[in-house]
């Protein structure tokens, strides 16, 4: 209950409630944060949980300081953060309240914005953007926390409009509460019990009429990640941490249950299993069996009351963990939670049944347990042995004279490894900190072992080894396995092996001894193998301890900031907005280089599309420019041995820019640099429109003007915009506001391929060749399927997912047709082993043209490949099964498809199947095919290409 209030007593707008328990050092740094708001009318009241160091004297001594500091202190500690702050706010005198705790800080607008947005909305609860702050890293690392929930200003007149506020942002500390509301609603903290925030922040989120989100940075959690004592939310490995989460929640489901909020709960559901167990699973590969035994009880007797609706929205890896759990199955659960820990890692030997790959070879006769551990669509059958991540187990570690013996177990997914193939291997020991050494050690020992790759290997560490000693204190193991020349690279898995006592190695870094003398093991956060520098001699103890004490010394201090500046100048020097401010200072400075061409195609992702006609015109006309081709990524494939390569946003690429005399590609140039004069800028472009493009959008229509002005500089950066007919004129060249002048009506120079296919008949050589390497049957027509990619909420892309049954589609085609299938480049696809043959993934190949050649029928839905297959006649499917959705809650259409779709139009993967059933009856649409070339590629008539080189490199171009 609150105390009683004089009526004249002045009434602060906020009293923040700081919470203290033996933390006499920051303390202060709390109350300062509330004390130096721009808002004035702020209390402060220090709750003490009964500390045992001087906390509560500092706290008194800070009341003595202002008057608008107040300190209480409990009568007995209370071992938890929810009874000092329900003591707080029993005595705040403030109309609203927040919460603060001692190691943390409050932005200085913190308050005058919650307020704000309190008093103007009228909300009970506001809540804003918690900034974590890593204080402990060296670059002052900063993390916002669930961001896609504080975009923009929101007021929810119940949680339930955003369920993921209820679920996500449990924290009490980031908000400000109307204080008679939390007090007439009953609202406290419970007592006696970890987690504390969850039911709170559930319980006020439920009770209130109205909540505001605001985008404001409020609230700066101070994370420090090296400590000894474990703060209370990491004591994971303590089984009565678990079994306190374990009763929140249930109170939580209480509380649900009794407003009848089944959908929230369910969201709640969904979260816990992919975040809260997933906590706790993360320690268990470093926990007895006891933990694990009681663990899983504790875990069986709450997940059995999940629906299974809720396992839906979860990842595989989630799925798979949650259900070896329930039973108890550690053999395959324990490599589980190592890929859970670490993304994309292949840590169980799989198996493979009726095409389809599973987990393991176990619970397979049970229909749930079928569909859990089915991983096909993880895609570890479909890749190269270089791109596998695979657990390589520590299965030994004993110390030999001068270093160690490691033995290990790798895991061989469904024999990729084959028995009689060359393996070689050897470890690398790297210092953690970037552009330091590393050491090299052969591998003896490697053969294979049933479903395992064993190897062993002694590693001489004392004598080979040498770190500086300073600056490379971790050093991290990696295992290079070579298959027949081709490597793939591992971390070793400290799994079983109790490294925890193994012995440490001597070591005799480069200055000496006096700054460490050991090597110990260690297991990382993520469960692998490293060595860490230490001091075991009395010399090298006392060394270091006078060394400890003069790095404090202030030249250190000094020495030290400065270093930390330089290495942070390197890094800002590297930056995306240094580059920019260099290149421009490059197109003022240096002149052009006459000839350069820069060449980009899809953001440097692949080498295609019509920057490659282009350039390949250019080459067979043996026209000398000095040919430059962006890439992105780690390492370019597919690229001329004649082209210079740069990676995209590379310094490099930005000089290459700075000085061509010609931008080519078909998305945009970075939208940040501005084009000189001097450069000519052809923009090819990568599609007619069916969906709304540029200012037609409604995200540009509601974009703020200074951000519609960039977009608008960086499109008028175009000195020629390549179009294929009178439908694009209206279309994209208005939604981007390309003036007259700067149309170039030559037709796309990557159809120029098709136009003469379809003129000459012949099979196309590259279409021939793409077929061979496929290992294509060429008695079956070719059917392509290329949909364009859908978004999530928020604009994020979603993954492709088929909207049929693929394994359905062949077995009941794969005698008939071969299908194809190519993702929008922003996607990628998992088929499964069952459709090996039948069904092929082209998603990879560079250039689509090949692929379209290669086809005799398109089925697609929105994607402009419509209007570049047309060009061929040939007949096209239009699959548009969300076309409602689509187009009522997406960007919008420039025309109705289904009413000149040159195709039949369907939307049931029955229809589609009844539509490919009889491909003779697809040739009735002829006529509507030639009329639908016509009107969206009436300039494709195969010379693109030539047009565009003579225009501008022929003899008499604008290059010169």
């Amino acid at each position: 209950m609150s105390a009683p209030h004089d009526s004249t007593e002045h009434v602060p707008d906020i009293s923040v409630v700081v919470i203290v328990y033996n933390d006499e050092r920051r303390l202060p740094a709390a109350v300062r944060s509330v004390l130096g708001q721009t808002l004035r009318n702020v209390e402060v009241v220090i709750a003490d949980d009964h500390s045992t160091d001087g906390s509560f004297e500092v706290a008194r001594r800070l009341e003595a300081g202002s008057d608008r500091v107040r300190a209480i202190r409990l009568p007995e500690n209370s071992g938890g953060c929810g009874e000092p702050r329900n003591r707080g706010v029993a005595v705040a005198r403030g109309r609203y309240v927040m919460f603060l705790d001692s190691d943390d800080t409050l932005e200085p607008n913190a308050c005058r914005n919650m307020l704000e947005a309190a008093e103007g909305t009228g909300a009970d609860l506001v809540s804003g953007l918690c900034l974590r702050v890593h204080v402990d890293s060296r670059w002052g690392t900063t993390s916002k926390w669930y961001p896609w929930l504080y975009r923009r200003t929101r007021t929810l007149e119940s949680v339930a409009e955003l369920p993921d506020l209820l679920v996500f942002d449990t924290l009490s500390t980031n908000k400000c509460y109307r204080r008679e509301w939390l007090v007439d609603s009953g609202l406290a903290f419970p007592r006696g019990i970890h987690y504390e925030d969850l039911l709170f922040s559930a319980r006020a989120y439920l009770a209130a009429s109205r909540i505001t989100l605001i985008p404001n940075t409020v609230y700066h959690w101070n994370v420090v990640r090296k400590t000894g004592a474990r703060s209370i939310s990491n004591r994971r490995h303590e089984i009565n941490n678990f079994a306190d989460r374990l009763e929140i929640h249930r109170r939580i489901d209480r509380v649900l249950a009794a407003g009848g909020h089944d959908e929230l709960k369910l969201h709640k559901d969904r979260k816990f299993l992919k975040h809260d167990l997933v906590l706790y699973l993360r320690e268990l590969p470093f926990l007895d069996d006891g933990y694990r035994r009681r663990f899983a009880e504790m875990a069986d007797g709450y997940l059995r009351e999940f629906p299974q609706e809720a396992y839906a929205g979860l990842s595989p890896v989630h799925r798979l963990c949650a259900y070896l759990l329930l039973r108890e199955d550690w053999e395959h659960l324990l490599p589980a939670v190592d890929t859970l820990i670490n993304k994309g890692k292949v840590s169980s030997p799989l198996a493979e049944r009726d095409g389809r790959v599973y987990w393991c070879e176990e619970h397979l006769d049970d229909p749930l347990g079928r569909a859990v551990l089915d991983v096909t669509g993880l895609g570890y059958h479909d890749r190269p042995l270089s791109r596998l991540f695979l657990r390589n187990v520590l299965t030994g570690y004993a110390e030999s004279p001068g270093g160690v013996t490691l033995s290990g177990a790798v895991v061989n997914p469904l024999g990729a490894v084959r028995p009689d193939a060359r393996l070689e291997a050897e470890l690398e020991f790297t210092a953690r900190r970037r552009s330091l050494r590393s050491f090299r050690f052969p591998v003896r020992a490697v053969r294979h072992a049933g479903p395992s790759v064993v190897w062993e290997a002694t590693v001489p560490l004392a004598r080979r080894l040498r770190p500086v000693g300073v600056l490379d204190d971790v050093w991290d193991v990696r295992m290079h396995l070579t298959v027949d020349g081709e490597r793939t690279t591992s971390r070793l898995t400290v799994g079983g092996t109790d490294i925890e006592r193994a012995g440490a190695v001597r070591v005799r870094p480069l200055l000496s001894r006096l700054v460490a003398d050991r090597l110990e093991p260690r297991a990382t956060s993520h469960g692998h193998l490293a060595f860490h520098l230490a001091q075991h001699g009395a010399l090298s103890r006392g060394a270091c301890g006078l060394l400890r004490h003069n790095l404090q010394s202030p030249p250190a201090r000094f020495t030290k900031k400065a270093l930390r500046t330089a290495l942070a100048l390197r890094e800002e020097l590297g930056s995306g907005h240094r580059k920019v401010e260099a290149y421009h200072r490059m197109i003022r400075l240096l002149p052009v280089r006459r000839g350069t061409v820069v060449f980009e195609s899809h953001l440097g992702r692949r080498y295609g599309d019509s920057p490659r006609a282009v350039h390949e015109e250019l080459r067979r006309r043996n026209i000398p420019v000095r040919a430059v081709w962006s890439y992105a990524g780690a390492s370019p494939t597919g690229f001329p041995e004649d082209a210079e390569l740069v990676r995209r946003w590379s310094w490099r690429y930005i000089r290459e820019l700075a000085r061509a005399e010609f931008w080519i590609d078909n998305q945009g140039f970075p939208l940040r640099l501005t084009k000189r004069p001097e450069t000519t800028y052809i923009q090819t472009w990568h599609g007619s429109a069916l969906k709304r493009m540029g200012f037609d959008t409604p995200e540009a229509r509601v974009l703020p003007e200074p951000e519609r002005r960039a977009y608008q500089r960086a499109v008028d950066r175009f000195d020629h915009f390549v179009v294929r007919g009178r439908h694009d004129e209206l279309t994209l060249a208005r939604a981007y506001r390309i003036p007259e002048e700067k149309l170039l009506r030559t037709g796309y120079p990557r159809n120029d391929a098709l136009v003469r296919a379809r003129e000459s008949g012949a099979p196309d050589p590259a279409a021939e060749e793409l077929a061979e390497r496929l290992g294509l049957r060429r008695d079956l027509p070719v059917v392509l399927y290329a949909p364009t990619f859908r978004t999530r909420e928020g604009g994020r892309v979603a993954d492709f997912a088929f909207p049929f049954d693929v394994e359905e589609f062949a077995g009941r085609f794969g005698d008939d047709l071969t299908l194809l299938v190519r993702t929008h480049y922003l996607n990628g696809v998992t088929l499964p082993p069952s459709v090996a043959g039948r069904v092929v993934d082209v998603s990879g190949e560079p250039d689509v043209t090949p692929v379209l050649l290669l086809s005799d029928v398109l089925v697609t839905d929105y994607s402009s490949v419509m209007f570049d297959y047309a060009l061929l006649q040939r007949p096209m499917v239009f699959f548009t099964y969300d076309w409602d959705d689509y187009v009522h809650h997406g960007r919008g259409t420039y025309f109705d498809l289904s009413a000149e779709a040159p195709g039949p139009v369907v939307h049931t993967a029955e229809e589609l199947f009844e539509a490919l059933s009889d491909l003779d009856r697809l040739e009735g649409h002829k006529a509507r095919l030639k009329e639908f070339m016509i009107r969206y590629g009436e300039y494709d008539q195969g010379d693109a290409a030539a047009r565009i080189v003579d225009r501008f490199f022929g003899a008499g171009g604008e290059a010169r």
